[in-house]
């Protein structure tokens, strides 16, 4: 079947550097330990694609626009259709001292955002440090295997993968026309992190489900009485 604009999708996929053969990403966690890159922040397995949302360079997502359920493509991107030809305009030289005045302490690979825009450190030496706002993979060609494991169809599968996009699943969805009910009870952790993901999944919605006008964000906080704390001490419990 071919996918079409506004279609969500569930992929898995590696890619390499197609000249030196070296792992760039993959959302196989054997895949990454194997290759001593294994992130224990990083949450493996399918990862959600919604077409035309340009979440994925260019060159992949027409390749999965043409691609079923079930089925496996390897290709070979070349730069323009992956992450672009590097612009050696986009490397810059910038006083040490402007990071040491925001308590940053620089050291090569590092990424930061500088005025809304992601660099990497490339050097730092005699005061001054070289930042590079070219993609990390910028030049490279880069070999894919991808596999499409689920279209979404449904509504409340459309926006848990949207939550869980951004690390917040709720703990039950409701749809009542175009209105969206989402419930967090007490077992979601409700720290800084969650409000801000929470936040962002919300603006997804809005932005990927145009039959979405309202959205009602219910959650349930549980007071710990100091009673039970110190029960679970008692029976050894966490």
């Amino acid at each position: 079947m071919a996918f079409n604009e506004g279609d969500f999708i569930e992929v898995e996929y590696t890619a390499w550097n197609d000249i030196n053969n070296s792992v760039l990403s993959t959302t196989y966690e054997d895949v990454a330990k194997k290759e001593n890159m294994y992130d224990e922040h990083i949450k493996y397995g399918r990862v959600l694609v919604v077409i035309g949302s340009n979440a994925v360079v260019k060159g992949l997502e027409k390749e999965l626009k043409n691609m079923d359920v079930g089925g496996t493509k390897k290709f070979v991107l070349e730069p323009e259709e992956a992450f672009g030809n590097r612009d050696e305009n986009l490397v810059k030289v910038m006083k040490l001292s402007d990071l040491k005045s925001h308590n940053i302490n620089p050291y090569p690979g590092m990424r930061l955002n500088i005025d809304n825009t992601l660099v990497t450190i490339k050097s730092v030496g005699s005061g001054r440090v070289v930042v590079d706002a070219n993609h990390p993979d910028a030049g490279k060609k880069i070999r894919y295997e991808v596999r499409v494991t689920k279209f979404l169809n449904e509504e409340k599968d459309k926006i848990n993968a949207l939550a869980r996009t951004y690390d917040v699943s709720p703990t039950s969805i409701g749809i009542d026309g175009s209105t969206v009910e989402m419930y967090y009870d007490s077992s979601v952790k409700k720290d800084s992190d969650y409000f801000i993901n929470k936040t962002s999944s919300l603006a997804a919605i809005f932005t990927y489900m145009k039959n979405v006008d309202k959205m009602v964000v219910k959650e349930e906080y549980v007071r710990e009485r100091k009673d039970k704390v110190e029960k679970d001490k008692v029976n050894g419990s966490d």
